[in-house]
């Protein structure tokens, strides 16, 4: 599979009405916090089948796809990654983390971040060191959601301190998309470990951004999740 083949496969797919619905439901208006981002109109489930067709292509090629205006080019390229990512040679993966880095600015969408993020840095940086994502915490818009989503992996495998850490950070933004994404987690946290939550919780919860503490104890049962909101804890 080729460049231009891919460039014909995506037009075959694009859908006009879709992609109107789609640059609205992702905000891409003057002003906005996707400004100018373009799609096809292509569902993401397409998109996943698109990838896995081209999954051999080489990461030169990725890096003139993810570079695309077309939304969905850069998904299917990050949907490609994720499944190179699998491989158990960990210098394939190591290639892998340090081409997603060097082409970050191009994962620039909240779909984008979280169908990536956890399944690129979050697996390479799982057993090493985590600076970087304390550094991307105090980024852009779309570096600090990558910085929170990326911890989702670790979540999983029951690690815990990176996010509560990173959630402890974020605490103040004032983006509800952090505030969504850092809900997301601790609610995660909390289907896991909710001891472990509701420690954070109770520390911060009175301080947290409506939205965040919504996503929180979205879970709870009614009458503590009332208690919560009410700030009676």
């Amino acid at each position: 599979m080729s460049l231009t083949g891919l460039k014909k496969i995506v037009k075959k797919y694009s859908n006009q009405e879709a992609a109107i619905f789609l640059q609205r439901f992702f905000k891409t208006a003057k002003g906005e916090y996707a400004e100018g981002d373009i799609f096809a109109g292509i569902k993401v489930p397409v998109s996943r089948k698109i990838a896995k067709q081209f999954k051999d292509l080489s990461l030169n090629d990725l890096s003139k796809i993810i570079k695309s205006k077309i939304h969905e080019k850069r998904l299917i390229a990050l949907f490609i990654l994720v499944d190179k990512m699998k491989k158990p040679d960990e210098k394939e993966k190591e290639k892998i983390y340090k081409f997603y880095l060097k082409n970050l600015k191009y994962v620039n969408n909240w779909d984008l971040v979280d169908l990536s993020a956890e399944k690129i840095i979050g697996d390479y940086l799982f057993d090493k060191k985590k600076e970087l994502l304390f550094k991307l915490a105090k980024g852009n818009l779309w570096e600090r959601r990558i910085s929170v989503m990326s911890t989702f992996n670790f979540i999983k495998k029951k690690d815990y301190s990176t996010t509560l850490k990173i959630c402890k950070l974020l605490l103040n933004d004032k983006e509800d998309l952090i505030h969504k994404a850092t809900g997301w987690m601790l609610r995660e946290i909390g289907n896991r470990d909710l001891k472990r939550e509701e420690g954070f919780l109770k520390l911060h919860y009175r301080n947290m951004p409506r939205t965040m503490l919504r996503y929180a104890i979205e879970k709870f049962p009614e009458k503590k999740r009332k208690s919560y909101l009410l700030g009676k804890i």
